[in-house]
């Protein structure tokens, strides 16, 4: 039998955490004058508080156990669906007043990092509310990264078990060791998002843009205060953004390494190597691409390219340019670099380089091995041998992606939507990306206009491709719950 407690005393704190954070945005548009949006995050913030109290304390007495494997899933899945339903409150209390399904599916969005919103028109916001969009996407960020190195491995979904010996391995101690990386990471997450928005203001955004797309850049979620999104900032901004979301997309672990004294790991890792040639082999198609068909100048087509096809390959989402509009040659590009993501321990989310790197190895050996079967090989990473069970795992997370698109995106083609944006959007929320294809959906538009029950599968999509599939699918097998 599955003791619950020891989940209900995490899911508590951090909901009692979430509550807390709620105070900064009230405050803020007290400041403003915002009554309305400051009273609807007091009410948030109080009914936060309360049950996060009542889990807390009535759970506290198992502060002191461990977590199994059952446990350990069931609080990852709990935790980053408790989450939402309580961040969702100030939108849906809010003047605002949108629908509680709108609600969710902005705070999931929020949350999971995806940088898909269902506001068309962000200029009727108030400050506070802004904010919040910030903290959540900074707030799941981080979560992002202690999930990546801390539980992951230990779970062995998707082959990340080939990281455990890097993320501060204290096996069977899963809350401990939580609790070193998040103290570890913190300090280096918090201090590249100063320094971020410290940049961002010499580039002409005032202090508040500097700090909501700092907190929104680090965390590769792309959510923005402008409607034009980073098409109303100046080409500095996007430089400068294009930087920090490239900083993000790399292992945090290997930054801890790099401050402890050691920057050998960074710069040998082939995860890192193999992602910047991708992203530069990209950048610099899409660019030759934009001079020849679209005739733009030089400096203009490789800054709109450079941005676009970081944001997208990292997942953050933001855009300064329709690409939509680029060409269908170019919406395939877009659409193939969602689906690949940046480095495993990074902010990032879709399929991750490694894996790609993992399936490629694989195959290799699989054709080696057709030309010579007397031969004995195996497929390998970064110089070691990879062990039988890490390719299954990373067999099993492809299949079931594959599985999950193709999934989603007949549900939502049951629903009336198009096939571009029924695909894009299953791609989309699958990949944490942000913002689909075509003119419902595309970096030009919003989820608004969906149908309901469309953004309900929608930010399900999104929950479940931000725990790497299998730590939700495995809830569902009866060997689970058998134990």
């Amino acid at each position: 039998m599955i003791s619950f407690r020891p989940i209900g005393y995490v899911v508590g704190m951090l909901v009692l955490a979430l509550a807390a954070s709620m105070m900064l945005p009230m405050l803020l548009d007290l400041l403003d004058g915002q009554r309305g949006e400051a009273v609807a995050f007091a009410i948030s913030g109080i009914v936060t508080a309360m049950v996060g109290a009542m889990l807390y304390l009535g759970c506290s007495d198992s502060r002191s156990m461990g977590l199994t494997i059952r446990q350990t899933f069931l609080l990852t899945v709990a935790c980053w669906i408790t989450l939402p339903i309580f961040g969702a409150l100030p939108f849906w209390i809010g003047p605002a007043q949108v629908s509680y399904t709108d609600a969710f599916f902005e705070a999931t969005s929020g949350l999971t990092t995806t940088g898909a919103t269902i506001y068309p028109d962000l200029d009727v916001l108030s400050r506070g509310l802004h904010l919040w969009r910030g903290l959540m996407q900074w707030m799941g960020g981080i979560g992002v990264i202690v999930f990546a190195v801390a539980f992951l491995p230990m779970l062995k979904v998707g082959g990340m078990q080939l990281f455990r010996s890097e993320a501060f391995d204290t096996f069977g101690k899963i809350l401990p060791r939580a609790a070193e990386i998040a103290g570890s990471i913190s300090t280096i997450y918090l201090s590249m998002t100063l320094v971020c928005a410290i940049i961002y203001s010499w580039s002409g955004m005032d202090l508040f843009e500097s700090v909501v797309h700092a907190m929104t850049t680090i965390s590769t979620g792309g959510f923005a205060s402008e409607n034009a999104s980073f098409g109303a900032f100046s080409a500095q901004a996007e430089y400068i953004a294009t930087g920090f979301m490239i900083l993000a997309s790399l292992p945090f672990v290997r930054y801890v390494q790099l401050v402890a004294g050691s920057a050998t790991p960074l710069l040998r890792d082939t995860q890192i190597h193999a992602f910047l040639a991708i992203l530069g082999t990209v950048v610099l198609i899409l660019t030759a691409w934009q001079i020849v068909m679209n005739d733009q100048l030089s400096e203009l087509a490789f800054r709109k390219a450079l941005f676009n096809a970081t944001s997208i390959i990292t997942g953050t989402g933001y855009a300064s340019a329709d690409y939509g509009s680029w060409g269908s040659f170019s919406v395939t590009v877009f659409f193939l670099i969602g689906l690949i993501g940046g480095c495993a321990g990074s902010t990032c989310c879709s399929v991750k380089v490694f894996r790609y790197q993992l399936l490629v190895a694989a195959l290799v050996t699989q054709i080696r091995q057709l030309h010579h079967p007397a031969g004995v090989f195996r497929p390998r990473y970064q110089g070691r041998a990879i062990e039988e069970d890490v390719i299954s795992s990373v067999m099993a997370f492809f299949v079931m992606f594959v599985i999950s698109l193709a999934g989603v995106t007949a549900i939502l083609g049951l629903m009336g939507l198009d096939t571009m944006t029924a695909l894009s959007g299953a791609a989309s929320a699958l990949a944490n990306v942000g913002p689909g294809l075509g003119p419902e959906i595309g970096p030009a538009s919003t989820f608004a206009g969906l149908p309901d029950q469309a953004k309900w599968v929608l930010a399900f999509a999104m929950l479940i491709g931000r725990l790497e599939l299998l730590s939700v699918y495995v809830l569902f097998t009866a060997a689970f719950w058998r134990g």
